[in-house]
């Protein structure tokens, strides 16, 4: 895929990140509550961290890595938040991850922006099977995962070392059959 795509919902649209996306990044990337749930958001969240960030994207993307989306509310332009496929070619598998700033938490735009990248994932980039991850403490990611059909694979015991301290991690999955499964059954 030479353009990066863009994807829509009825509240939300999915699009590259770009610099101007700088200030809403350092702005709402810039929260403990966030950074606690996310591996590769420092805090306190300053603009160097952000120019990596877009970087990191742009390459990932360019190297047919990952597909790293901003969310924004349809009919703006702000970010608000990010979701994104990282791919594991040798498996044709990808894990997901997505993080919405707080003031916009409550509303179902992760059950939303979510719902979005599966389709993507198994319609357009053809993948087998997607899994996420979440802290056990972090309950409302779980719900986002149940609330897109998401089977619940495994609760990964002390899996990741964070800080000096081993933390576990709850696994969900749709393979692709699973997927079609789903939506044939609508």
């Amino acid at each position: 895929m030479k353009t990066f795509p863009e994807l829509n919902t009825s509240r939300l649209k999915l699009r590259k990140i770009q610099l101007t996306d700088v200030p809403s990044l350092i702005k709402y990337a810039n929260n403990k509550k966030i950074s606690d749930q996310i591996f590769n958001i420092p805090y306190p969240y300053r603009e160097e961290d952000a120019i990596f960030r877009i970087n990191f994207v742009l390459q990932g993307f360019k190297n047919e890595e990952r597909y790293v989306f901003v969310i924004t509310e349809k009919g703006k332009e702000e970010l608000i938040g990010e979701i994104g496929l990282h791919l594991d070619k040798t498996n044709n598998s990808a894990q997901f991850g997505y993080w919405i700033a707080e003031p916009f938490w409550g509303k179902g735009y992760a059950t939303e922006a979510t719902a979005a990248i599966l389709k993507f994932g198994f319609e357009t980039v053809n993948l087998n099977k997607i899994y996420a991850t979440h802290f056990p403490e972090n309950e409302a990611s779980g719900k986002v995962m149940l609330n897109n059909k998401m089977i619940k694979e495994a609760e990964l015991k002390e899996h990741y070392k964070i800080d000096d301290v081993y933390k576990s991690v709850i696994q969900y999955r749709l393979t692709k059959q699973e997927y079609e499964e789903l939506n044939t059954a609508k």
